[in-house]
């Protein structure tokens, strides 16, 4: 018969290994097999350190059955109660983004930590659920939990992700008056929020006083670059980088490819593509999908479509649809064809393809077809992703839909767009109609326009805001050619900075004028 106190040294060692297991550099599942395991052979109750382990195993591959079971061992011990348990279930369900669960398990702890705090906000974040983060930001205040960096990394990565710039702003002075340290790990965070909150500016001040940069600090600097189009000064700060003798690394060489795609510097991009193997970095999907960008944008459609069908690894509907996008600015549509058929097959349940599909042949006024393309997606039940666009005003982020007029001050936003629309036409612009990618009447087409979700939130801003605040809008789709048109004349006739983040980069809207240089 096994003695107690051999029986506490046997589950002290079996969780230092699982312990050991959970915090291996490249995490598999060994852990969890090896906990499974024990269970089946009798091994006694575990106690809360062991399920603690596990579950961080569970978190770290995102093996949510596995964890779910680990829950259901927790309950059935009676550990639910346990504070290292309790948060390592918070942890699991928000690392699985599982975001109901884990707020869940957040509520039922009486006493929470600050462990606790942090990872439920890093949850929300991680979801892109921003307001929830930073709702909990405040309770976390209101509760007289300090905040430590890896707290302030959560919420500054939720900012960063609502393009939340005052937000960020305020979370920064909070960092600053509150003392807390600004390790390499909540500077690169900073630096990565200014990027993406469209004002790369502070974000190369942040940069430029970090006393230390490592890889992920330099990357994240080219990467914030490359997408408000500032190629130069993307691949000059990746010769510092080099000059440091600071290793790139595969995000490093994705922003320094996507800054070449978005100023349609093909040699460049052809060169550091060379330098990358050179280096001994295997291409990725996304480098791939990088150099077939820089292609198509560049009208090389053979060059690009050549170059995925060498690939050593199956494209993605990723690479597909960029060259779909090609063939559809070209004007080549029996290409186009053939890489629809291969999208299709490849991923014939994402509405997105559809749409691409449909845009394909309404551009070339093809519209048997595009009723053919719709038609498959109701047969299919596939519902188009609709534009989405968001504005924070006064510390709130406002979202608008396309089309949807449900927001409180929608009449104030209707007037502003009408004064829009009549200061437009006074410009001379002429609505492109094209970019309405349906069968309509010339009225209907100008009306649609006039309801894309990037024009209510620009009218929002101008209704609530005063020059020389910047108007800061951030999109879940690519602008249309119209808006951008748009957007540019707003701009000069109302003497505002707009910025627009969509999907794939900045738009900074000046006097008339896009830094994209209409290169987009």
């Amino acid at each position: 018969m096994v003695s107690t106190q051999s029986m506490a040294a046997w589950v002290f060692m079996i969780s230092i290994t699982l312990r050991g297991c959970s915090q291996i550099e490249n995490p598999s599942k060994e852990s969890i097999f090896l906990f499974s395991n024990l269970i089946k052979r009798g091994f006694p109750n575990p106690n809360s350190f062991t399920l603690a382990f596990v579950l961080k195993s569970c978190a770290l591959v995102s093996a949510f059955e596995e964890g779910r079971q680990i829950h259901s061992h927790v309950l059935k011990s009676g550990l639910d109660s346990s504070p290292f348990v309790q948060t390592a279930l918070v942890n699991f369900y928000s690392k699985c983004e599982a975001i109901g669960f884990a707020r869940r398990a957040f509520d039922e702890i009486p006493e929470r930590n600050l462990i606790a705090w942090s990872t439920m906000i890093s949850g929300y974040a991680r979801i892109g659920s921003v307001n929830e983060a930073l709702s909990l930001f405040r309770e976390m205040q209101k509760a007289e939990i300090s905040p430590d960096e890896v707290t302030m990394v959560s919420v500054i990565t939720a900012c960063a992700t609502a393009g939340a710039l005052d937000l960020g702003r305020w979370v920064h002075a909070f960092i600053d008056k509150h003392v807390i340290n600004v390790d390499l790990e909540l500077s690169t965070a900073l630096v990565n929020m200014y990027a993406k909150c469209g004002c790369i500016e502070r974000a190369r001040k942040v940069f430029d006083e970090m006393p230390v940069r490592d890889t992920k600090a330099w990357s994240s600097m080219i990467v914030g670059l490359a997408i408000h189009g500032l190629a130069e000064d993307a691949l000059d700060v990746f010769s510092r980088m080099e000059a440091a003798k600071v290793k790139p690394n595969m995000v490093t060489f994705i922003g320094v490819l996507s800054a070449c795609a978005h100023s349609g510097l093909v040699s460049e991009g052809r060169r550091y593509w060379s330098s990358m193997l050179e280096f001994g970095i295997e291409p990725s999907m996304e480098h791939y999908g990088c150099m077939v960008d820089l292609l198509c944008r560049a009208g090389f459609i053979e060059e690009a479509y050549a170059l995925v069908e060498t690939m050593p690894i199956s494209p993605n509907p990723i690479i597909w649809r960029t060259l779909l996008m090609g063939c559809k600015k070209n004007g080549i549509l029996d290409k186009g064809e053939i890489i629809a058929e291969r999208l299709l097959e490849l991923d014939p349940l994402n509405a997105e393809n559809y749409i691409l599909i449909s845009n394909m042949y309404a551009s070339c006024l093809q519209w048997e077809k595009v009723g053919h393309v719709r038609k498959k997606m109701n047969e299919n039940g596939i519902k188009a992703v609709p534009g989405c666009s968001s504005i924070e005003v006064d510390g709130f982020v406002h979202e608008f839909v396309i089309g949807d007029w449900s927001h409180p001050e929608a009449m104030g936003i209707r007037d502003v767009l009408k004064d829009i629309t009549e200061r437009v036409r006074h410009a001379g612009h002429e609505p492109r109609k094209s970019a309405v990618l349906h069968d309509l009447a010339d009225e209907e087409k100008e009306g649609a326009l006039c309801e894309h979700s990037e024009r209510l939130a620009i009218a929002f801003g101008l209704l609530k805001t005063k020059a020389p605040v910047v108007i800061r809008v951030v999109k879940n789709l690519r602008v249309c050619g119209d808006c951008h048109e748009v957007t540019k004349i707003i701009s000069k006739v109302y003497k505002r900075e707009i910025i627009v983040r969509d999907r794939v980069r900045f738009h900074k809207f000046i006097d008339g004028a896009c830094s994209c240089r209409d290169y987009w």
